[in-house]
């Protein structure tokens, strides 16, 4: 990796400053919070009334719902610029963020394409070269689809003759897409258009003619919130609009199901993956000569994930009888031969299989650290592949006749590094290497294992400067997420980097509800075992503060979506631990969600309170509904966004104004709520380090440490 700026005994000098706290930091009161309406909405669950003051809250087209988000927004932002630093952590996010960013690049047709960003660009633009390593031309700019670069690409596919490429554009971070196509030929849009995409993209049929893609029906009342319900499977043919599109596959007897289409590469045979949450799948099939669907490999007490056709057999991912995954092929003309091709790891998990150059390449992780080996298609190990660094790998993937493979390795310390792979000899070499402008020799990344409240081993990557010492006195941020079998890998935050920078420590506590051990360790933290993840959060604080890393009163945590959850959990069980939460489009509503959207997917996840079971179990963490008066809570700073059509604003709304009506303490409970954003993904990069840089200043000002400009 280059270095830019090797500040090194600068960055120590402000390191060491910011590593003591400071009497003297400037006192900041926050505005009163806006009076907010309780209203008398009460619900009955299984004999068990439930007050819900703030249903109002879930209006999201209401002028009420409006000038309470202003009112919210005035007061954090008054707070917020009191922090005398706020400006410049926003400038040294900037300087770390600006550093070019080039993903690997993937042939189609004559062309290389890769994704390239020159530092401080709002969304990637896609660029493509004739030979990789030359200078390419700008094929696609994203930035040009807004104004202000919150439109961004969700998924782009290229036909199998390089022709046309599909791209799914995402306005203002909200999940429903809208497909366009591009001619490669001439780089202009064709004609085509379909709109109420959710979920998916175009997954192009063999012969380049059309695509295939999943959709709703317009929603009926508001675009953000409504429940989605009967998703379709439709095939759109080049050059004719929406409206002729031929339905694929519908289900009219489950309105809650996803639906994605997949088509074998010798265009024989046609397969529909169908789920009913967020885990657990079916698979369906049929030649497609024919008209109807067959089921396969029935749903959905097990998770199927399809690689490739080879000679009428499917080869298969599966945790069928494997919770760390095998791979399998079944007879397609025979569905009752269904055999191991590659078996289960006792110890590693095989994350998932790619197939290129004639060979499998299956991506396995050991304690949460990629690990990638290839194999012949009968199962038969050709090399463990030598990987340059350690850290999270992507990109073992591409088409039977190549001959090299280009993949992306990061960690907590380094950005993503491009190397190219040579398939016969299994030789890495360096093709792309950021340029950063911060000195990672710096800092160090270890991974410690601790027990957890019922005795289970947990592991967490801690990162910290070297020269840090063990006196509870340091600044220290845990990160955790904890379910959907979504896997806490090292990958770089400039944000995080940042932190450590001023001599934080960052951590990543990869807890159970993740896949990192299988689904083993996914089922023991969902469901009726929900709990256990909160408990494995809390048992980290608690293991960082008994090994002198950190203190309670220098120790925030934060997580987004389901680990936006987690945070209000924990916050609202442990308050004493912390002092600073930082929930992010959190769902906070563990009695509501399912009513929002796709919300209702997660409920193989979580459960639902129409459940008298369920309830019972949800009832008990749900955030919002375990807040105590007189309690005090530690200085808190909800975040969210107004295009959230995942997990709804209201889940922050309800959870900040019950917060707010219960704080007891003199912390700050505050609410930043962004404008033209979502969820998070696509999200402008200046909307990214703004965010940031506000999240940042509020953590240092309630853990009592000034941040230090580098240099000063």
């Amino acid at each position: 990796m280059k270095n830019l700026f090797l500040r090194t005994a600068l960055v120590l000098g402000a390191m060491a400053a910011a590593g003591c706290g400071n009497t003297n930091m400037k006192q900041i009161k926050h505005l009163p919070y806006p009076e907010t309406e309780r209203g008398s909405v009460t619900d009955n669950y299984f004999g068990v009334e439930v007050a819900d003051p703030y249903r109002w809250l879930e209006d999201d087209r209401s002028e009420a719902t409006a000038a309470w988000v202003e009112a919210e927004n005035a007061v954090t932002e008054d707070y917020l610029a009191q922090i005398p630093f706020r400006g410049a952590i926003r400038d040294r996010l900037t300087e770390l963020w600006n550093y070019p960013k080039e993903g690997a690049p993937s042939k189609h047709g004559d062309w290389w394409y890769y994704y390239y960003n020159d530092g401080l660009q709002n969304q990637s633009a896609l660029y493509r070269t004739k030979r990789p390593g030359e200078a390419g031309e700008l094929f696609l700019d994203p930035n040009t689809l807004s104004e202000d670069g919150t439109v961004a690409l969700a998924a782009a596919s290229f036909s199998k003759d390089g022709r046309y490429l599909a791209y799914a554009a995402a306005a203002s971070g909200s999940d429903w897409v809208e497909i366009r196509v591009v001619d490669t030929a001439t780089g202009t849009l064709t004609e085509d258009r379909i709109e109420w995409v959710k979920n998916s993209g175009a997954t192009w049929s063999p012969d380049s003619k059309g695509f295939y893609y999943s959709a709703y029906d317009a929603p009926e009342k508001s675009v953000y919130s409504d429940q989605n319900q009967f998703q379709k499977v439709y095939y759109h043919e080049l050059g004719t609009p929406q409206s002729s599109d031929r339905l694929v596959y519908e289900d009219k007897n489950h309105p809650l199901r996803y639906f994605w289409v997949w088509p074998s590469e010798d265009g024989k045979w046609l397969f529909v993956c169908a789920s009913e949450g967020t885990s657990g799948t079916e698979v369906l099939y049929r030649k497609t000569s024919e008209k109807s669907f067959r089921t396969l490999l029935p749903g959905f007490d097990a998770d199927y994930g399809v690689v490739t056709v080879e000679n009428d057999r499917l080869y298969y991912v599966t945790n069928r009888d494997a919770s760390n995954y095998t791979l399998r092929r079944i007879d397609l003309n025979r569905p009752a031969k269904d055999e191991v091709v590659i078996p289960e790891n006792a110890k590693n998990l095989l994350e998932g299989v790619g197939t290129a150059g004639g060979y499998l390449f299956a991506a396995y992780l050991q304690d949460a650290q990629s690990r990638i080996a290839q194999y012949d298609f009968e199962g038969k190990l050709v090399r463990e592949v030598a990987l340059p660094a350690i850290g999270s790998v992507s990109g073992f993937g591409g088409e039977k006749e190549d001959k090299e493979i280009y993949y992306s390795l990061t960690n907590y310390t380094a950005p993503a590094t491009i190397y190219r792979y040579d398939i016969a000899t299994g030789e890495s070499t360096l093709y792309k290497a950021p340029e950063v402008r911060f000195d990672p020799s710096l800092f160090t990344t270890e991974q410690v294992f601790y027990p957890s409240k019922d005795g289970t081993q947990v592991p967490m990557f801690i990162t910290r400067r070297k020269d840090m010492k063990l006196d509870g006195k340091n600044p220290c941020l845990l990160y955790g997420y904890g379910g959907f079998q979504i896997n806490m890998t090292p990958g770089f935050s400039p944000a995080a980097l940042m932190f450590v920078e001023q001599g934080g420590i960052y951590c990543v506590a990869n807890l159970r509800g993740g896949s990192e051990y299988g689904e083993s360790w996914h089922r023991g933290g969902m469901l009726e075992n929900k709990q256990n993840v909160f408990d494995d959060f809390i048992a980290a604080a608690e293991y960082l503060i008994a090994n002198k890393y950190t203190s309670s009163d220098k120790l925030a945590i934060n997580g987004g979506s389901n680990g936006g959850l987690l945070v209000g959990a924990c916050e609202v069980q442990r308050p004493d631990l912390y002092a600073v939460c930082l929930p992010q489009v959190g769902v906070l509503d563990m009695l509501r969600y399912h009513k929002f959207t796709i919300g209702w997917g997660w409920a193989v996840e979580y459960g639902s309170s129409e459940n008298e079971e369920q309830f019972g179990y949800i009832y008990k963490y749900s955030p919002l509904h375990n807040i105590r008066e007189g309690v005090k809570y530690p200085a808190t700073l909800v975040m969210t966004a107004d295009h959230d059509d995942r997990v709804v604003p209201a889940h922050s709304f309800k959870f900040a104004a019950q917060l707010q009506h219960c704080q007891a303490g003199e912390a700050p409970v505050l609410i930043r709520i962004e404008s033209k954003a979502g969820h998070g993904a696509g999200k402008p990069t200046l909307k990214r380090i703004d965010e940031a840089a506000d999240m940042y200043a509020f953590l240092f000002q309630n853990i009592g440490v000034p941040y230090r400009p580098v240099g000063k």
